[in-house]
């Protein structure tokens, strides 16, 4: 119980360092808010006074950037706690309600992508690992490594380029047809699929290639073990060797990475449903970040460090009771 008190606290600490450093580098970019939406009054040329502009610009933005550094990271952390992330500046409405709506098309995207890189990739690294040497597993691994080491937004305009606009079989932007109703009801949901192959593509083929070489070399690792010996020697069937005594072994010291996969859910995705133009997380933090919008810039954020620490803790938390290997002397050793 202390370990966890500690580990939580920890935690806490953690989510504390970043929002404060998140608060303080947001505020060193070049240009602010005020000056963003002063530029742009100007550019759909405005025939307001400058006096009017920034009276109109300071009613807008609701942002004491006149004040002192520390009193705004102190009535910024005070909101904060009570659950009032501010007002987004450019779409007028509180961070909550624009980045609310946004999580679970980002959910959507990244719990599929993962879940389809992590089920393919450890299937196919365990057959790599039993076709050692073969032709079969040089030729996986060399996609494994190309696929990895490519970034996701190559594999996305790849996509778009050919199953987008080359061959016209998958849509290129969106989350659904605009012209159907939204709701639980079989042409929605059929849409919903259809406008989300393309980007959980771009994010499972790079996923898949780690978790296939990482299973690869953990099942190799395993396969040498005396106990794999002892067990063929009792005459156990292949079957249960494979699952109970291989894939078990191997599997676990993946399940931090999967545990801090889980944990980017919202901040995996943000170069990819920019480019499918696709309203999720990610895409209103890159709105938020060219309007130097701070609140919702300081959302998004919060969001992603959140689920990040809570992916971490709870690897760590759990992964001992996974793997009693990994107890001893009150610590763990989960990464």
């Amino acid at each position: 119980m202390n370990y966890v008190l500690k580990r939580l606290g920890q935690s806490l600490l953690t989510i504390l360092v970043v929002v404060s450093a998140s608060f303080g580098l947001i505020r060193l970019l070049p240009g602010g808010p005020m000056d963003y939406l002063r530029a742009e009054m100007i550019k759909q040329g405005s025939d307001l006074s400058s006096a009017e502009i920034n009276r109109r610009i300071a009613a807008q933005t609701n942002i004491a950037v006149d004040e002192p550094m520390y009193v705004q990271y102190l009535d910024y952390m005070t909101a904060m706690v009570q659950g009032d992330f501010g007002r987004s500046i450019w779409y007028e409405e509180p961070v909550a309600s624009v980045i609310g709506p946004a999580i679970p098309w980002t959910v959507f995207l990244t719990a599929s992508a993962l879940f389809l890189a992590f089920t393919v990739g450890i299937s196919l690294g365990a057959f790599m690992a039993y076709k050692e040497g073969s032709s079969f597993d040089i030729a996986s691994t060399g996609i494994g490594l190309f696929l990895n080491s490519t970034p996701s937004y190559v594999i996305a305009l790849l996509l778009i380029a050919f199953l987008g606009y080359r061959f016209q079989l998958f849509p290129t932007g969106g989350r659904y047809a605009s012209e159907l109703t939204t709701g639980f009801n079989i042409p929605f949901l059929t849409s919903v699929l259809y406008h989300g192959v393309l980007p959980i593509l771009s994010m499972a083929l790079v996923g898949f290639g780690g978790w296939a070489l990482s299973m690869r070399g953990n099942s190799i690792r395993v396969l040498g073990e005396d106990y794999l010996r002892v067990a063929r020697l009792r005459g156990l069937p292949t079957r249960r060797i494979a699952i109970r005594y291989v894939a078990r072994n191997a599997i676990l010291p993946m399940y931090t990475g999967l545990m801090i996969a889980i944990g980017t859910v919202f901040g995996g995705a943000v170069i990819i449903e920019n480019i499918f133009a696709y309203p999720g997380v990610g895409f209103y933090l890159i709105q938020a970040i060219h309007a130097r919008d701070y609140p919702l810039m300081m959302g998004g954020f919060i969001l992603i460090t959140v689920a990040m620490v809570i992916g971490i803790t709870i690897a760590d938390l759990t992964y001992g009771w996974l793997d009693p290997r990994a107890k001893g002397g009150g610590s763990r050793e989960s990464y």
